[in-house]
């Protein structure tokens, strides 16, 4: 096998650990010796064994004079864990090849730096492309130290998101909406607006057939309006943060926070909300917030992805809510870029996958 392909294997452990290691990034490794893999590991857990020592660990006395390959440079720090580099330099192996520098200011280079130094060969950039979209949202949070954010919306072919009743159970198939599950397991939190607390009272909660992670619920709530029998209060399947005006009532903000809700009295300005959840360590965000929502969210260019699932339907009329609404932007040369990455057919209906384009 060439080392292409010993790196390909050890991105594939690491996919496996998306949504269960944040804030830290995925990590996957293998250790070769003598054209055979003698150990690999995967990062599964903040605070657990990172995925080189799991690897190291798997390949006993084997590891001395091996090459192991590894997604992310080793980190150099001292954190929650012991520096890797220091480990493989203990292990004695003979080569390390890594897919991608760590953009991490305590980490960038330095890890490698002392690889070198230790006199063990050192190869970067094998499948560095795949490596840096698999921490795509890692990168964009140790950067911006805001969370990578994405919106989502299930729509009819005219753009429709709900009736002009506002009914919108179901617009998209089955296999659309087991989709949106599988992207709110690898997601931080998960954010709406009151409107949607109060036209749908949503439980915002990942149901697969495996299980799965619950997000973290945000609502963005000005006059502090939900109900304190919603499911959002009361069913204490996942935390449930809310963030309203200072001047919310004093009684109803402690009676929430009696029951175990957040509550953060900043206000509901996009850029505040997001540097507050950069500060709790929130790394992504799925926004699933209805039109006005979306619309702040485009207005503000604070997205950095865009799902959309269409389903093969119209529903016509001037009043039924669309993907985005909110003031718009006035001018076309102000648009929101964008690029398609991906377009998959889910049962009848079409998935997209969209990518923000900086600048």
């Amino acid at each position: 096998m060439t080392d292409q392909e010993y790196m390909e294997l050890a991105i594939r452990l690491a996919e496996k650990t998306e949504g269960q290691t944040s804030p830290n990034p995925v990590v996957g490794a293998v250790v070769v010796k003598d054209g055979q893999v003698v150990g690999f590991g995967a990062h599964l857990k903040r605070g657990e064994g990172h995925a080189e020592v799991l690897a190291l660990q798997m390949a006993g006395e084997k590891a001395d004079g091996a090459t192991v390959y590894v997604t992310l440079e080793p980190c150099s720090h001292y954190g929650k864990t012991p520096p890797c580099a220091n480990l493989l330099v203990e292990k004695k192996v003979k080569r390390v090849v890594v897919a991608t520098v760590d953009p991490n200011p305590q980490v960038s280079g330095t890890g490698i730096a002392r690889l070198k130094e230790a006199g063990i060969e050192v190869t970067v950039g094998i499948c560095e492309q795949e490596a840096i979209q698999l921490n795509e949202v890692f990168f964009y949070y140790i950067l911006t130290k805001q969370p990578y954010v994405t919106l989502k919306a299930a729509m009819t072919l005219d753009g429709k998101i709900a009736t002009v009743t506002g009914e919108s159970k179901w617009i998209t198939s089955e296999e659309a909406r087991a989709d949106v599950h599988q992207y709110r397991h690898k997601h931080d939190a998960i954010l709406v607006g009151i409107g949607t607390v109060l036209a749908d009272n949503p439980t915002l909660t990942t149901r697969l057939e495996s299980g799965g992670k619950n997000p973290i619920r945000i609502v963005l709530d000005r006059k502090l309006r939900i109900p304190l029998d919603s499911k959002l209060v009361t069913d204490g399947l996942a935390p449930t943060w809310v963030f309203t005006n200072s001047e919310a009532p004093l009684e109803k903000v402690k009676k929430l926070e009696s029951v175990g809700v957040e509550v953060y009295q900043i206000g509901t300005d996009l850029n505040h909300v997001l540097r507050t959840l950069g500060q709790q360590e929130i790394t992504s965000l799925f926004v699933e917030g209805g039109s006005q929502i979306h619309g702040q969210f485009i207005e503000k260019k604070l997205v950095q992805q865009v799902i959309t699932y269409f389903a093969p339907k119209m529903l016509a009329g001037e009043m039924a809510p669309t993907f985005s609404g909110g003031n718009g932007i006035k001018s076309l040369a102000n648009h929101l870029r964008l690029e398609f990455v991906t377009v998959k057919q889910l049962g009848p209906d079409i998935k997209i996958i969209s990518k923000v384009l900086e600048g």
